[in-house]
């Protein structure tokens, strides 16, 4: 009987120094170099240059939302700034040639292939970090043990680890979420930001900044392909991809997630089960729903969907939003609920494109608003829901109260005639809301309407504002 062989060091260290070219070159990948950054790039790195904060980044998204890319990208540019090339290293945890090795020794083997003692100075990337087993002590454990060292992680999955392990990681890592493209960023990369200008708006007695646009045609017409193809960097830039964006998004990110990612971090067995409930979630984002209907739509039983929800919602596919009354208090029992995915491009890939006439087309406008909105942080969002009413979205303050109020349509009809908005109207008197937002198809104007003022905005230029606000929110916090 043969021997069985292990990996040798030899051989790691050479799979190293193949991961790591600009070692010699000074110089990353050519396929990284040339593309267009982000406007989360900025952000990233200057997190990164934070050296003197003892910390390790952890970045955090779904697949295929560029975070390999940007990691890539900050090499380049930590080595234009001058910081010493063989200082740098960067590996990908999920290499099979890696398992099972833990983060300290993957450093110490690093070391070795630059045949330096010295672990100070060092950034130390490690990309799809959450194949590692309990991967956020050894981070914790190695930040610790080499304070001159800068440690930045990335995973598709590593979120839903962190929200588990916090008392591991507190005071010692800094999450920075990396979500798929906002409207912006997907006008910024296919350089069409010239078709949105700022400008100052009135409502309810003060100035406020809006966005809006002179040609109110294409820019939809680009909305309407954001909302089919635009989450993802890949899709946005190949005619290939969207002539079959299911095949792309389909098999490289959300197979992946459903029936490799949580099954291997949470034992799920039955896939088939995970993957039915997700179509039906898809096919109805937008929707309001509880356990009883899901389970009847999807053939899963209401516990394992509960858990199921929450496994999703970590893995970023999906974001669940929960009612409040008119007095704007939650119920003590939270059996309704609205469920979104993070990107509607995924419903196109699961399905087919939609078309602005498509019956269901309002309710992926508003799923890419709420998904624009996850690039805020932990924003307290709901929608409001009572007999005989309903009330899109709801951002509330510490004490449970309104800070605003938004009817998100697909439609002029509320513009031309607002008496047709009676929920919303009936909340904001309820609740004593002097504005509320209404988005549009193309119609912009503020108008005032039984002690309400109804600030109506186009809803293109109203997820163009929330996706660039939630980057200089980012920016500014």
């Amino acid at each position: 009987m043969a021997k069985m062989q292990s990996i040798s060091q030899e051989l790691i260290i050479k799979r190293m120094r193949l991961e790591n070219p600009w070692w010699d070159t000074g110089i990353i990948p050519k396929q990284y170099a040339g593309l267009k950054k982000r406007l989360y790039f900025d952000l990233l790195f200057k997190q990164v240059q934070q050296t003197d904060v003892r910390r390790a980044i952890v970045l955090m998204g779904p697949r295929r939302v560029g975070k390999t890319v940007m990691l890539f990208q900050t090499i380049g540019e930590l080595i234009q700034k001058g910081v010493g090339q063989r200082k740098i290293c960067y590996l990908s945890v999920d290499a099979p040639i890696y398992n099972n090795i833990g983060l300290e020794q993957l450093f110490e083997m690093c070391r070795l292939a630059l045949n330096d003692n010295d672990p100070q100075g060092y950034i130390m990337i490690f990309d799809e970090i959450q194949y590692l087993k309990q991967w956020e002590v050894h981070l914790k454990s190695i930040v610790d043990f080499f304070p001159g060292t800068q440690f930045i992680v990335s995973g598709s999955a590593a979120a839903a680890l962190k929200l588990k392990s916090n008392e591991s990681g507190a005071g010692r890592f800094t999450d920075f979420m990396l979500p798929p493209l906002t409207f912006q960023e997907f006008l910024h990369l296919k350089g069409l930001e010239y078709l949105i200008y700022e400008e100052a708006i009135e409502v309810g007695g003060a100035k406020a900044k809006a966005y809006n646009t002179n040609d109110t045609q294409t820019l939809n017409e680009h909305f309407i392909n954001y909302i089919n193809f635009g989450g993802y960097p890949e899709v946005i830039f190949s005619d290939t991809i969207q002539e079959d964006p299911g095949k792309f998004i389909r098999s490289d990110i959300i197979d992946k997630v459903l029936l490799r990612d949580l099954p291997s971090l949470y034992g799920i067995s039955d896939v088939q089960e995970l993957n039915s409930l997700f179509n039906v979630i898809a096919f109805n984002s937008g929707n309001e729903c509880n356990l009883e209907s899901l389970a009847q739509n999807s053939g899963v039983n209401k516990v394992t969907i509960r858990k199921y929800l929450e496994y999703l919602e970590a893995a970023f596919l999906i974001k669940i939003l929960y009612p409040v009354g008119i007095n704007t208090k939650r119920f003590i029992r939270e059996t309704r609920f609205k469920v979104y995915l993070t990107n509607p491009s995924m419903r196109c890939a699961l399905f087919a494109p939609i078309t602005a006439s498509d019956s269901q087309f309002g309710q992926m406008v508003e799923t890419a608003i709420i998904a624009q909105y996850l690039h805020w942080g932990h924003v307290p969002l709901y929608f409001s829901a009572w007999q005989g009413g309903e009330v899109d979205l709801v951002c509330v303050n510490k004490l449970q109260q309104p800070r605003w109020v938004c009817e998100i349509k697909w439609s002029n009809q509320y513009y031309d005639n607002p008496g047709k908005l009676k929920s919303l109207l009936k909340y904001c008197q309820e609740n004593k809301l002097k504005v509320a937002w209404v988005t549009t198809i193309d119609k912009k104007a503020v108008k005032a309407f039984q002690g309400t003022t109804i600030s109506y905005y186009m809803a293109a230029c109203y997820c163009y504002a929330v996706g660039r606000n939630g980057v200089a929110n980012m920016d500014l916090g």
